[in-house]
């Protein structure tokens, strides 16, 4: 199943990342675009996201410098553009992939890409490994490691059904049950003709 090779990939870039926990720390995609593309597309994913995750613990700090924060708050930004995109070239893949295949005439679309879909498994692989984090933490108070126990053991029971439902999308695109029909984000707040505070300063 797709889903097996997503989930574990996702796991090797979090472990990856933890061995030096730094937000700095250079990135290497142990994947070779040109023949293994589809690993290529999760690995880097995976790692935009497990780096904004802990963008976002650092800059809810209390205490962080004001310029700090607005410097921060630039690469969440830029971090947000790439996650858009790599969801954009992970769905031009399935679309490659799926580009044979004749919609049966009562086929129906999806509330979200199978690329929406691996974003959320995605965050996902991150909740569940930080949440492991904090029901095992050995300075925590039983009580906080029971609280997170039991939302560990949810975490786990929704990649279950997040893989699975995936997992039956992309099934029925190939059967032809479903169609894919991408819309670009068309995100406006970053664009200078779009925003007007950038427009503005032009």
């Amino acid at each position: 199943m797709f889903t097996d090779k997503a989930n574990t990939i996702f796991q090797d870039v979090i472990k990856k990342y933890h061995i030096i926990n730094t937000v700095d720390q250079p990135f290497t995609n142990i994947y070779d675009k040109s023949t293994h593309l589809l690993e290529h597309l999760l690995y880097r994913k995976c790692w935009i996201d497990t780096v904004q995750w802990h963008y976002e613990d650092i800059i809810r700090d209390p205490q962080i410098d004001p310029v700090a924060a607005l410097t921060l708050k630039r690469k969440i930004d830029a971090s947000n553009q790439d996650r858009t995109d790599m969801v954009e070239y992970i769905d031009s893949y399935f679309l490659e992939q799926y580009k044979n295949v004749t919609p049966k005439s009562d086929a129906t679309i999806n509330t979200e890409s199978p690329a929406w879909g691996v974003d959320r498994l995605s965050i996902l692989a991150l909740k569940v490994y930080h949440m492991e984090e904090e029901a095992t933490r050995t300075d925590a108070s039983d009580t906080h490691k029971a609280a997170c126990q039991i939302k560990f053991d949810i975490l786990l029971e929704q990649r279950v059904d997040l893989s699975t439902a995936i997992d039956t999308l992309l099934t029925d695109i190939q059967n032809g049950d479903k169609y894919m029909k991408v819309y670009k984000q068309m995100k406006m707040y970053n664009d200078d003709e779009l925003n007007p505070v950038l427009r503005n300063q032009k």
